[in-house]
């Protein structure tokens, strides 16, 4: 490693002092709860951008609008897999770098990052709006809902350089253990994106434009936020706008953790496009209340899953650069208890009101009664989600991506798909459709563990026993 002298290092430790979580030192468990509080907040915000402009059409402008604007998220996620995929690199390799204090390798990751995001988002906005109609068209979307559908994409799509801006800065704050001002720029973000829903709907009567508009504009307020924030960090590895730069050995590097990783989005994207097409047979109504239920779910995801999954990432990694090994299993345990824990309360928190929850969005009975099938086959087995992504975040914490993405293909890609043509087909009901996903999840765990299991042993196991010879803690 390329490192700079012990003063420098003292300023970064200094300066970053005031909102980063130093995850190589410390109780453990406190650190993870002080990490993914903020950032668990953070996610639920980010999931209110989407929920609100759910419940404005959904209340003020039609059924139809509700449908239109919730059946595009598989869609838009299978666009922009490859870009956050990169992301999930660029975290890992920031927190390997800045727990090692390798800042000359730091500053090339972060120029790469934005240079890649910035640019990557400008082809995705192109394709997304040009592509728009026939990616509908080919899910099936039924007619009645098509053109709100396309309409929403275009404007979304317009705004994806901002929303890849924030996904790569946020990555890499969270990677320095930086969750607090995220959790602060998306409150005023998320505020923004709500009233100005209202205003665009209410007042403009611009109907899914103006929710679509709303978004934009929110990605484009926390984008410059985060973007402020990189770009003022510890002068020893803050990012310079005008070195913006692909460093292609960087790139690689990003790419070898990070493409295996898009691969498996790619295909998880993929299996919820043709799960979603499924719902889109059962008819507008089940579409409905599946999109009602999905905003209950991200926001499950988000807090009690995907949170820890990132937590799992930057405890593993910060504490693997700098060679803290007994951290790093302590870390991953805690992870998954905690990920178990709230994945199983805050799941049954929202069942048992589903009801009324899903009357936030629509009142007519068979949505609602669409929405709870799918809380019932998922929420109240939650936990075996964040289990099942915080030990593949500890695994891409480590350095190690193809054999978890592969696991995860075979065990949650390759199964929906062949539930949806298998068991859904005989028994053509929201039901057998949802029970996939508890089922997909479990052997995930299974295959996934016994991987994790076989790097502690062969990678963490032999560095712990020769630390302990050197009389090393």
């Amino acid at each position: 490693y390329i490192t700079y002298p012990l003063g420098e290092q003292s300023v970064s430790h200094k300066m970053a002092a005031q909102f980063n979580v130093n995850l190589c030192e410390g109780a453990i468990l406190p650190k993870i709860v002080k990490f993914t509080l903020p950032l668990g907040i953070s996610m639920l915000l980010q999931f209110a951008f989407h929920a609100a402009d759910m419940a404005v059409v959904g209340r003020y402008v039609s059924a139809n609008a509700m449908a239109a604007v919730g059946s595009t998220g598989a869609l838009m996620g299978l666009c922009i897999t490859l870009l956050t995929g990169l992301s999930v690199g660029t975290s890992v390799l920031t927190a390997q770098y800045y727990g090692a204090r390798n800042w000359a390798s730091l500053r090339n990751i972060l120029r790469t990052s934005i240079a890649v995001a910035l640019a990557g988002g400008v082809i995705i906005a192109v394709f997304g709006f040009f592509l728009a109609e026939t990616f509908l068209k080919w899910m099936k979307s039924p007619t009645e809902i098509l053109g709100l559908s396309r309409l929403y994409l275009r404007i979304i799509f317009t705004g994806m350089p901002l929303q890849m801006t924030y996904v790569f800065g946020s990555s890499i704050m969270r990677a320095l253990g930086d969750t607090k001002r995220p959790l602060f720029f998306l409150t005023v973000a998320g505020t923004a994106n709500v009233l100005l829903n209202l205003f665009f709907v209410l007042a403009l009567k611009m109907g899914v434009a103006g929710v679509a508009i709303a978004t934009v504009i929110s990605n484009g307020i926390s984008a410059c936020f985060v973007l402020r924030v990189v770009c003022t960090y510890d002068p020893v590895f803050r990012l310079d706008l005008k070195k913006l730069h692909i460093y292609w050995d960087s790139l690689y590097r990003m790419a070898r953790i990070g493409l295996p990783t898009s691969a498996q989005s790619s295909c998880f994207s993929l299996s919820n496009i043709i799960i979603q097409s499924s719902v889109n047979s059962l008819g507008a109504v089940v579409m409905a209340g599946n999109a009602a239920a999905l905003q209950f779910e991200n926001l499950l995801y988000l807090f009690s899953s995907y949170s820890l999954h990132l937590a799992a990432v930057s405890f593993a990694g910060q504490n693997y650069g700098g060679g803290y090994y007994k951290r790093i299993v302590r870390s991953i345990l805690y992870c998954i208890m905690l990920g178990v824990v709230l994945g199983e309360v805050i799941g049954w928190g929202f069942y048992l009101p589903g009801r009324s929850l899903l009357s936030i969005f629509n009142s007519e009975s068979d949505v609602i009664d669409a929405g709870h099938t799918r809380m019932l086959c998922l929420f109240l087995f939650y936990g075996l989600c964040g289990a099942m992504d915080v030990i593949q975040g500890a695994c891409s914490g480590l350095g190690y991506a193809v054999v978890p993405a592969i696991l995860m293909l075979l065990s949650v890609c390759v199964l929906r798909i062949g539930w949806v043509f298998t068991i859904f087909a005989k028994f053509h009901t929201m039901r057998s459709l949802m029970l996939s996903y508890p089922v997909s999840w479990l052997l995930a765990i299974l295959l996934n563990g016994l991987f994790l299991l076989y790097i502690l042993k062969k990678k963490i196991k032999p560095e712990l026993k020769q630390r302990k010879k050197q009389g090393v803690q």
